[in-house]
């Protein structure tokens, strides 16, 4: 059932009430792939609360980009287009967090040359391996960028889905330098609560080691593409609001 319903959510319709709409309509433009990637990873890690409120805000970031990210972002527009101080950008992310933010990648990009290029260096090959070196590297950027890789990190475990997965008319693959069956799934406490209605029961709280359990359990019904799950419980949690009983095959 899992399978099926994987196979009816993982769409390009799919795209169109997603934050991955961003990266899709600057590779449909012809943005180049470090552009593209930019423009991901600011969406992703924006993605939190009402996809009403934050949309507008993605928005705003790729309006002062004038659609070009990561040339932005290298150059320093961030400086000049964004105040400083404890100014609220959205929710409790100030222009401050921000700041250090773009500061951090554009490290990234004089070191690297691009985000990818970095996390091909520090991170060891594995989903898991590559939320280390982001949250490493952007260990400043308070409230976009967990910490450390204690948490979820959901949003940064959906930035790695987009830019791992092939063969998917939503995720790119644009990074072949990380085994998609190594990817952790996105998990919040939708998922969480979807996973448990289904049997699966990774936990009680969103954590990391949550998260690896629910990926475990999803690679024994998608053993090449574990997160293929991800649209399965999409699909389960549209399927169960409407009073439709599923079961995990």
């Amino acid at each position: 059932m899992l399978a099926r319903y994987a196979a009816e959510y993982e769409t390009a319709d799919f795209v169109a009430g997603d934050p991955s709409r961003f990266m899709h309509r600057a590779k449909t433009s012809g943005a180049p792939a470090e552009e593209v990637e930019a423009e991901a990873f600011v969406a992703s890690c924006l993605s939190f609360g009402s996809i009403a409120q934050f949309v507008p805000k993605i928005e705003t970031l790729i309006g002062l980009a004038s659609g070009e990210m990561a040339r932005w972002i290298l150059r320093g527009g961030f400086e000049r287009d964004l105040p400083d101080g404890p100014g609220r950008f959205y929710r409790f992310v100030t222009y401050d967090d921000l700041r250090a933010f773009f500061t951090a990648y554009r490290q990234i990009m004089r070191r690297h040359g691009t985000l990818g290029a970095y996390v091909k260096a520090a991170g060891d090959g594995t989903g898991l391996g590559a939320v280390k070196a982001l949250c490493a590297a952007f260990s400043g950027s308070r409230h976009l960028v967990p910490a450390d890789a204690k948490s979820a990190c959901k949003r940064l475990c959906m930035f790695l889905r987009w830019m791992v997965r092939t063969d998917s008319p939503v995720d790119l693959g644009l990074w072949d330098f990380i085994d998609r069956r190594t990817l952790v799934m996105p998990l919040d406490t939708h998922v969480l609560s979807e996973a448990a209605r289904l049997g699966l029961a990774p936990g009680r709280q969103a954590s990391m080691a949550a998260a690896m359990r629910l990926t475990k359990e999803l690679a024994s019904v998608f053993p090449d593409d574990p997160l293929k799950g991800d649209f399965a419980l999409f699909g389960h949690g549209l399927a169960a609001s409407q009073g439709v009983p599923l079961t995990i095959r």
